[in-house]
């Protein structure tokens, strides 16, 4: 079980923050409008596959949160020159993904400056991304395949969220509502912890299995899975106001916490007998971060302690120099010890360019950053 901790002391923090700054900064400026997804070795430029494309938001995303925190107008024109290299994606019909694609870009840009044009983006990815939806199964289909979800998806739903609530288009917020409650309901299990993807008859809707792509079994449990329920869970209740979401978030939230060691990372699965890796740096920083915006949803002020508290134990084991690369020397990485995926040996013991954008979302939410407008 993770052990609660008090609030990191704050000139750590802001030391990892102008480190993370000082590496996207080193790697903007030697590989310009590249956009990597995981190290090799600690080197952004490899020859690795990608497995998909997913990640091109989460580098700007670190941009615009430098950008606003510092007022340096350097990092607000990459933010926005990067961001724009993106745009086009807001008709991709081939991912599933345009969340982690817009709402670490387009959006932060828009709860920036509140330019119309700019959110018109945030919006047309949205409505994409409800396309996705399969009406006998009531799900968002993953990238994979038509009759497959991912809880994955669960971290992209509040640009359909947000979308609809704009728009005001009721048949778009039924969408995507049916999907959070099929994925409540077939990929997360009674004691809150989740599997990776659901697979579903075409032909009548009928749920048929839970499988795995990067977890160890069908029925184990994947630690960034559990993080990406349990944080976009409580968006989808922050967006919605619906309270089984925010129920099903601190259900998975729980098991969380039950399940990690004291300090706060992870396994890539905790089921798993003999993992590659001891750590996934990638899932305790999304779960981190989803632990204290859930503190701040949850009305009982136990369990907002009880959050808080395990967001501060993760957020003090990351910022030590056994995963924050600030005595590596050559590590072009902000977060090491993260993991892509690990059946196909991608990634693995390497940072990873979600686990940078969230580390950085963290340290910037516990430097006092404003919540995103609901």
């Amino acid at each position: 079980m993770i052990t609660p901790a008090a609030a990191p002391a704050t000139v750590n923090v802001e030391r990892a923050f102008e480190f993370a700054q000082s590496q996207v900064r080193n790697l903007i400026t030697t590989d310009p409008d590249f956009f990597p997804m995981f190290t090799e070795n600690g080197n952004w430029r490899h020859q690795r596959a990608a497995w998909t494309n997913w990640c091109e938001g989460f580098l700007p995303g670190q941009m615009w949160i430098f950008a606003r925190r510092t007022g340096d107008s350097w990092w607000r024109e990459r933010a926005e020159h990067y961001s724009q290299l993106v745009e086009e994606r807001k008709h991709d019909r081939n991912v599933h993904d345009l969340g982690f694609l817009f709402w670490s870009t387009w959006k932060r840009w828009f709860d920036w400056e509140g330019d119309s044009a700019v959110e018109e983006r945030v919006i047309t990815a949205g409505q994409t991304m409800g396309l996705r939806f399969n009406e006998k199964g009531r799900y968002l289909r993953s990238f994979v395949a038509p009759e497959s979800t991912f809880i994955d998806i669960m971290m992209n739903v509040g640009i359909i969220f947000y979308a609809a609530n704009q728009t005001g288009d009721a048949d778009l917020l039924r969408r995507v509502t049916e999907h959070c409650l099929t994925t409540r309901r077939y990929l997360v299990r009674g004691d809150g912890s989740t599997a990776h993807e659901g697979i579903f008859d075409l032909d009548t809707g009928e749920f048929l299995h839970q499988s795995t792509h990067q977890g160890w079994r069908n029925d184990s449990s994947w630690a960034r899975g559990q993080s990406w329920a349990l944080y976009g869970f409580g968006t989808a209740y922050r967006l919605s106001g619906d309270r089984r979401f925010l129920e099903t978030a601190q259900a998975c939230a729980d098991f969380f916490i039950d399940c990690t060691p004291g300090h706060g990372v992870p396994p890539n699965d905790w089921e798993e007998p003999t993992p590659k890796s001891a750590w996934e740096s990638s899932a305790a920083a999304i779960a981190a971060t989803g632990l204290l915006q859930l503190a701040e949803l949850v009305e009982d002020a136990d369990a907002a302690t009880r959050y808080r508290g395990a967001a501060h134990q993760i957020a003090t084991t990351l910022i030590t120099p056994e995963f924050l690369a600030i005595e590596t020397p050559g590590w072009q990485g902000i977060l090491k010890h993260g993991s892509y995926h690990e059946r196909n040996d991608l990634g693995v013991d390497e940072s990873v360019m979600w686990g940078e954008y969230f580390f950085v979302e963290l340290l910037d939410k516990l430097l006092g950053a404003p919540h995103a407008a609901p």
